[in-house]
């Protein structure tokens, strides 16, 4: 064998007895606390990103890693274990993890609302629901399979309908810090369903920190009308986080409506750059899928955190969507997919 063919192999070449050296996916049960018995899959990419999927929770992503660097915001309670039934009025915030991710939806985002077509508690039941396994692939770079994934199905339903079925997929690549989302939802009910989703990404320190800039680029409108902003008014410099203000202690908050930009592709992106860490995280997401972008923005002392949040509508509610004749009906038997991706990069990429 020549030099130049044994330098073109890779530098684990006859050295990796078990690829858990490198990266892959670990199974467990949260054995203590709120989240006793709740099961988690961690991802370690082998690249710096490590996050943990909550199995139980609509595999959402609750703690995140870059290197050293915490990406998430993780609430007080951290991470609980479903709760099917808190989904009257604002019951939702007592299990919120916040974290990574959490999906809301499927078929009402927004603030509790009751009418002639039933009661919807906030944000909805999926981030309530566990997760049926379909999948979990370990990456084998021996045999030339570098991807790993995990695929469940949970299920939003009830005798006599609406019932929806979501099909998630997450997966990386071993050797890059990048995180992908395929979700599939299905009406699998013999009547057209409502469809409304909103991926809640959550972001807090130390990636979200006085100086960190908040990326995104679109028409922007503040959710209760320019006259009650503080944050989203022409002029502010609302895409640098501040200080923690007096103003936002307990329920303080902000949010911002936005129609995101998309490239030529049809391509969106957010995310937030931290220049103190040198740490870069971006957020696409396909604007035909998802037309609609909210950032969240909550600076309590304690509670640091900004989300940054694709979806079908902006967070108005079921009843609101129908009125403004925006709200997607599902015909039994139809299908709709999205697709996310993150990447993470530090100041060496």
């Amino acid at each position: 064998m020549n030099k130049s063919t044994e330098a073109s192999k890779p530098s684990w070449t006859n050295k990796l007895s078990n690829v858990a050296q490198w990266g892959g996916i670990e199974t467990s049960v949260i054995d203590n606390g709120a989240g006793r018995g709740t099961r988690v899959a961690w991802f370690n990419t082998g690249a710096g990103l490590r996050y943990k999927v909550v199995i139980d929770r609509a595999m959402d992503i609750a703690d995140a890693f870059y290197n050293q660097h915490g990406l998430a915001w993780i609430s007080h309670a951290g991470v609980m274990s479903p709760q099917p039934f808190s989904d009257k009025g604002i019951d939702w915030l007592r299990t919120f993890t916040g974290g990574l991710l959490t999906t809301c939806g499927l078929s009402h985002v927004g603030g509790p609302e009751s009418d002639e077509y039933g009661e919807r508690g906030l944000h909805g039941q999926i981030s309530n629901i566990a997760a049926e396994i379909e999948s979990i692939v370990q990456p084998d770079p021996l045999a030339g399979k570098m991807e790993m994934s995990i695929t469940g199905i949970m299920r939003e339903t009830k005798i006599f309908g609406p019932s929806l079925e979501l099909r998630r997929t997450i997966s990386s690549t071993l050797g890059e810090p990048v995180l992908r989302i395929h979700d599939e939802v299905l009406n699998r009910g013999n009547t057209p369903a409502p469809l409304m989703l909103l991926y809640h990404f959550n972001f807090g320190w130390p990636l979200a920190d006085e100086g960190t800039q908040i990326l995104w680029e679109g028409d922007w409108q503040p959710r209760f009308g320019p006259e009650k902003a503080k944050i989203f008014k022409e002029g502010n410099d609302f895409k640098t986080c501040p200080p923690p203000p007096d103003d936002h202690l307990g329920s303080g908050e902000e949010v911002a409506f936005i129609d995101p930009t998309a490239d030529e592709a049809g391509r969106c992106m957010c995310g937030l750059h931290n220049p103190n860490l040198g740490v870069t995280l971006k957020l696409y997401f396909q604007k035909d899928q998802l037309p609609h972008l909210t950032n969240w923005q909550h600076w309590g002392k304690n509670e640091y955190v900004t989300g940054l949040e694709p979806g079908t509508h902006p967070p108005i509610g079921q009843a609101s969507a129908r009125a403004q004749n925006t709200l997607i009906y599902l015909a039994p038997g139809e299908r709709r997919t999205y697709d996310l991706t993150i990447d993470v990069r530090g100041s060496e990429a």
